[in-house]
This record gives C-alpha cells, structure tokens and sequence, in this order.
C-alpha cells in the first residue's frame, strides 16, 4: 500500500515540478532580477509522451526578489506529442492537471486538460485567476491521439 502512494505522489508531483526550460529578460532593474518571460515545461502527468510548455511573464525588482510581485496574466502553451502515447486509466472529459501561485496569495497560473471525445484529441487551456476576479485572457493548445488508440474517459 505504501509503494502504491508513493508511485500516486510520485505521478502527481510531475506537474508540480515544472522543469525550467530557459528565461529572458525584458525590463533591467537596477536592484533586484530583471522582468523576465520564463518556460517551463509540464510533462502530463496521466499522459505519458506529452509535454506542455509554457511560457509566461515573471516580475522582478524588489518585489520580485522578495515573492511579494503579482506576475502578469498573459501566459501561452504548447503541447506536443514527444513520445509514444500512454494514458495510464479513464480520464475526466475536464481536470485541472497544473496550477502555480503567480501572487503572493490570491493568484495562480492554471493547466486544465480537456478530452475531444469525436476528435480524439487531448485538449490544453492555461489561464490564471484570483479569488475574486479572475482574466480572460487564456491560451489553448490540442495534441491529437492516433484514432487507432481510443482516449479512455471515465463515464
């Protein structure tokens, strides 16, 4: 029983643990880190051989340095097949598979999967929101399952 928890954090904290793919700075400040604009990659952690990278706008400055800075709410994503396709069990039609605190505490960066029964196609939106009021502005990207392989939904 413990090794089988052990492997269900193990999967889960994939997503947890974006891997830094690289950053670039787009504003210089004279104390603190620079404003950047970061990628990260999220490999999903229910679908093995896909990969989603995410690109997004990481504060800096004092605040920035301090965790105090509220990032902005413009984020994109890509998602592509980098391997064989394993889905490890039925997924749900809709599951938030990542999120991220972008605030010190009322905002975070969000990763929600979507399956396309009739295309059989995994369906990715990024979009942040706060406890109160959240952004329109979002990011989709699909990556597309071999017909010859159904994708298992849980009824």
């Amino acid at each position: 029983m413990k090794r089988i928890l052990a492997l269900a954090l193990l999967a889960c904290s994939a997503w947890v643990h974006a891997e830094s793919i690289g950053e670039v700075d787009t504003v210089f400040k004279f104390i603190g880190p620079d404003h950047k604009i970061v990628i990260d990659a999220h490999d999903d952690p229910k679908v093995a051989g896909v990969t989603c990278y995410v690109s997004r706008a990481k504060m800096g400055g004092i605040k920035g340095a301090l965790g105090l800075a509220e990032d902005r709410s413009e984020a994109s994503i890509a998602c592509r097949q980098v391997g064989p396709i394993t889905i490890s069990g039925p997924l749900p039609i809709q599951e938030e598979v990542f999120s991220e605190r972008i605030s010190l505490i009322f905002k975070k960066l969000r990763i929600v999967r979507m399956v396309d029964v009739k295309r059989n196609t995994l369906v990715y939106l990024t979009y942040s929101d706060r406890v109160i009021e959240g952004s329109p502005q979002n990011s989709v990207t699909a990556v597309a399952v071999d017909r010859a392989k159904r994708i298992p939904v849980k009824d």
